[in-house]
């Protein structure tokens, strides 16, 4: 699904809500209110400028009695809000069993907060505007529903140490960010490696990456840069890039001895 496509989907999607939200009586303001959004999203969802979370696509379901019109196309909303090159990685990430992921330059999505997230968007060059940020955050934050999905997927992270350094949005966005690296560390399914910079061996220098594993599926790697990614399913390819995951895991921290790193850097902001 191409830009233009993409906003031809979330109009489309945007008048059916209207037409059922005018059957059954309501103003945007009732709507909002009974579902517990702002009247402001709901017509932004209207008019095709935003995307809806999928409990809000289920909320305003049921509230005007759509009997699953909208609900069915959660999984369409859920892929358009995506740039095309990272589409079928989601698609995987949403139905993994095992997650692992190493990160050189930012910290990982899955981990960002919102405002990290929007500060990061707003360094994209050519620049986006405020509605495309509004758009990428809400997909990234919608990614991390992973995390309570079941059963448990196994969600492993490992950070270089310069990224947890970096002040992206400011000193109190990456006080927020670590704080909640901190908290996510504590999720028994997920564990959070610092690799120190210190380190004389890093077998990560040849940039970033991860690896997933669907349920009911065989590994698969994913390259992303510059706007352009690779799925990579070479079951030679995937083993060796695996194989060095499990060494960039062995030369980094322990996710405790990363626990008292991230909070040592908490202290020095």
């Amino acid at each position: 699904m191409a830009g233009g496509e993409r906003s031809e989907f979330l109009k489309s999607f945007g008048k059916q809500m209207k037409l059922l939200r005018e059957r059954a009586g309501l103003t945007r303001a009732e709507l909002a209110s009974r579902i517990g959004y702002g009247a402001d999203l709901v017509a932004s969802v209207e008019s095709g400028r935003r995307f809806p979370q999928p409990q809000m696509i289920d909320k305003v379901d049921e509230v005007l009695g759509a009997g699953g019109v909208l609900a069915v196309m959660k999984g369409e909303v859920a892929q358009a809000r995506y740039p095309a090159f990272f589409r079928d990685a989601a698609r995987l990430e949403a139905v993994a069993a095992e997650v692992q992921i190493y990160a050189h330059l930012a910290v990982p999505g899955l981990l960002q907060t919102e405002e990290y997230a929007r500060a990061v968007f707003g360094m994209d060059r050519p620049q986006l505007d405020e509605e495309a940020i509004a758009q990428r955050v809400a997909a990234r934050l919608a990614r991390q529903e992973i995390f309570s999905a079941r059963p448990m997927p196994i969600v492993g992270f490992v950070i270089e140490e310069v990224v947890l350094r970096r002040p992206f949005g400011g000193r109190e966005v990456l006080r927020g960010q670590l704080e909640h690296l901190l908290l996510v560390g504590q999720k028994r399914n997920v564990e959070i490696q610092v690799m120190p910079t210190a380190r004389e061996d890093n077998a990560g220098v040849d940039g970033p990456f991860s690896l997933m594993v669907p349920r009911g599926g065989e590994q698969v790697a994913y390259l992303e840069g510059q706007g352009r990614s690779a799925l990579i399913a070479d079951r030679d390819e995937v083993h060796a890039i695996a194989a060095r995951y499990g060494i960039i895991r062995a030369q980094a921290l322990t996710p405790r001895e990363s626990s008292i790193f991230i909070e040592k850097l908490l202290g020095e902001l």
